[in-house]
């Protein structure tokens, strides 16, 4: 079996670090750079935005089989520098067209370079430590977010074009360091013998690992509460103050920040992985039914407190999530396939930024509390079929335990 690299797991977090820092930047500047010095319709950013996600959900295989084949190395800075390029075109869009073209290249770049990173950790890292690192490597991306955030709230704060141009610019230089930094990855060799030569895309014929994917996408389906859903809920729907929903995802962070990796050590294995997204559907309907309370506590001090207990009980569902998803895709990845089956595994991502805005608003901001517990249930309905479709993936195949030939010295 390979030496791995002591040094490749600091330098996929250095490169999750600046990736995260624009991405950050992005998120909290974006809208309102289109909508204002570009002078989009929202009803146009959405819309790019939309179709750029689905181009997104596309990529994830085609780019994971290009990590395989032709090097996660190269294949991830590549797509790095491609995401950098991206987002300068962003800064000359001026008509709808456009910003969907680019909108599509941005989100095929993010899309392809998380299963190109994935794909690297997969062959650098040693199985038994993957899921600790990928959970190290998601605290350094809340505290890139954060960092980014920031940054981006200056622009915010001054709320003019040249503001909001500069920010984007610091968007395109955090992922061109980005590039460099995972060019510096030592080098993996190309998938090569039995595997290589078998289907091009075989990942989609696996019946079992596709459940999982399409199960582990309706928990994805998450990712929209903090950003989106909840402001809503709050400013709406409770007594509390609306700037709270602010409070809610700096706990957010700040928990992932220090609990994401003890959570991920406790995970090793596909049992374990399965109990815990148990433990994190349980967690989230204990979650929703809280939020749903929230509106109908009186005064803004209860309504905060409820809504502050609800929102530790999504971030500890969350964490749990993370730990068991990332074991899962790993373990049940063939050797030599983890770019392609860690690309299909990422699309639930994609998904949700493209599908869950609009269902969790229709859902939860327009159907009330109910709505909350109907979604609760529908996210533990998918976290425990992922016992059973489990079970299915593993009489299917052997459990991943060795690291397939193929990395080469580091690179100078």
């Amino acid at each position: 079996m390979p030496a791995f690299p002591p040094t490749a797991a600091r330098t996929l977090a250095r490169a999750q670090l600046a990736n995260s820092v624009g991405d950050g930047v992005f998120l909290v500047t974006s809208a309102l750079y289109f909508t204002g010095p570009v002078g989009l319709s929202p009803g146009q950013v959405g819309l790019g935005l939309t179709l750029g996600w689905a181009v997104g959900v596309l990529v994830g295989v085609p780019a994971g089989q290009l990590a395989d084949r032709w090097g996660a190395r190269r294949t991830a800075a590549l797509l790095a520098a491609g995401t950098a390029a991206a987002v300068a075109a962003f800064l000359a869009v001026g008509r709808p067209a456009t910003f969907v073209l680019v909108a599509c290249l941005y989100a095929a770049c993010q899309t392809g370079l998380a299963a190109a990173r994935q794909a690297a950790l997969a062959r650098l890292v040693e199985p038994t430590r993957r899921t600790e690192v990928r959970a190290r490597l998601q605290a350094t991306a809340n505290g890139g977010l954060a960092l980014g955030a920031a940054l981006g709230g200056l622009a915010l704060a001054a709320q003019t074009a040249g503001a909001y141009r500069i920010v984007l610019a610091l968007d395109v230089a955090a992922f061109g360091v980005a590039a460099v930094l995972l060019g510096r990855l030592p080098r993996v060799e190309p998938t090569t013998g039995p595997v290589a030569a078998g289907p091009r895309l075989a990942v989609l014929r696996d019946r079992p690992y596709a459940l999982l994917t399409a199960l582990n996408a309706v928990m994805m389906l998450y990712l929209p509460l903090l950003s989106l859903v909840l402001p809503l809920w709050v400013a709406r729907r409770t007594a509390a103050p609306a700037w709270l929903a602010a409070a809610l995802l700096a706990l957010n962070t700040v928990a992932v920040l220090v609990w994401q990796v003890r959570v991920a050590r406790g995970v090793t294995g596909p049992a374990g992985a399965v109990r815990a997204l148990r433990r994190a559907g349980l967690l989230m309907v204990g979650a929703c039914a809280v939020f749903a309370v929230s509106a109908a506590a009186t005064g803004p001090w209860l309504a905060a407190a409820v809504l502050l207990v609800g929102a530790a009980a999504q971030v500890a569902a969350e964490m749990a999530h993370g730990a068991g998803s990332w074991q899962l895709s790993f373990d049940l990845a063939p050797d030599g396939r983890h770019g392609q089956y860690q690309g299909f595994f990422g699309t639930g991502v994609p998904l949700a930024r493209m599908l869950g805005p609009v269902l969790l608003t229709a859902l939860i901001v327009d159907g009330g509390p109910a709505g909350w517990l109907a979604f609760g249930a529908l996210y533990a309905a998918a976290a425990w079929a992922m016992g059973p479709a489990t079970r299915w993936a593993r009489r299917t195949r052997p459990v991943a335990t060795d690291e397939p030939a193929g990395l080469a010295a580091p690179a100078r």
